[in-house]
């Protein structure tokens, strides 16, 4: 997280990572002095292809007001994403307010899922909706995003699953078996400290493999639906973000394929296999 996005897309491509989720805040960070076709020669020189842009925070339960600043955020996104090829935002849903019942959190991400659509889908950009497993946020499962995003029926609007939130929240491998595999957009996969779901947070997270987080029996369910998408690498340990940037990334990339008991040495991996920092 201390590293810029051009040290992102450096070590991610020389660590043998296909792709990058950009970091919403280091891209504005970059764009400060620097331009879109300036990043993409980053990419080409790297060998590394945007995935998404990660993300757009706290859509849910917003003023009038506020939506449409989250409008405007989502428009100015969808632009950098068209420019730089980049095929999917990440959206997350934020706190659900006191007394708020789940019928009403149902109809509140939906309003906002089809109005965000509706901007992204001129731009050719999809929108990854990434439920929380934590107690307080609105959208805590699987089942429960997925449920959103059929209602919603809409196919620029899919799911982000991320392992870590799926086992906080209690989601079940019986929910993957459920999915339409095309709308999930991404799998983030990482690992996690041996606490009860409920006191873990995101400084908790260690790499694939390190902790008690469920990933073969995941990634099995995954590929029983015949999910084919990226798997993307996605950390928020503070301790990890005073290691090198390249030690890091090398070691993600080596975590993931034990895991995942990918061939390191494989040519033209098929894109079932295809990993994002």
């Amino acid at each position: 997280m201390k590293a810029d996005l051009v040290t992102d897309i450096m070590v991610a491509g020389r660590a043998g990572f296909d792709a990058i989720e950009i970091w919403a805040a280091k891209l504005r960070r970059f764009l400060e002095t620097g331009t879109t076709a300036e990043l993409n020669g980053y990419f080409q020189q790297y060998g590394v292809r945007p995935w998404s842009i990660n993300s757009m925070e706290r859509i849910t339960f917003r003023s009038p007001e506020e939506r449409r600043a989250l409008r405007a955020e989502c428009e100015t996104l969808c632009r950098w994403a068209q420019e730089l090829d980049c095929p999917y935002i990440v959206v997350v849903p934020g706190p659900r307010p006191r007394g708020v019942a789940p019928a009403d959190v149902a109809v509140d991400a939906t309003f906002i899922l089809r109005e965000l659509s509706d901007v992204a889908k001129p731009y050719g950009i999809g929108l990854g909706l990434e439920f929380l497993g934590f107690k307080e946020c609105s959208i805590r499962t699987l089942a429960r995003a997925y449920e959103i995003v059929q209602r919603v029926n809409d196919p620029h609007v899919g799911l982000v699953l991320d392992a870590f939130h799926f086992y906080v929240g209690g989601s079940s491998l019986e929910d993957i078996a459920r999915l339409d595999p095309r709308r999930l957009f991404v799998f983030h996969i990482d690992d996690a400290e041996n606490r009860p779901p409920n006191e873990l947070r995101d400084e908790h997270r260690l790499l694939p493999g390190e902790g008690i987080l469920p990933l073969k029996d995941i990634w099995r369910a995954l590929r029983a639906i015949g999910y084919d998408g990226v798997v993307s690498v996605e950390l928020f340990r503070p301790e990890y973000w005073e290691w090198d940037p390249a030690t890091l990334a090398r070691r993600a990339k080596d975590a993931v394929e034990r895991v995942l008991e990918l061939k390191p040495s494989d040519e033209g991996r098929a894109p079932s296999e295809e990993q994002t920092s």
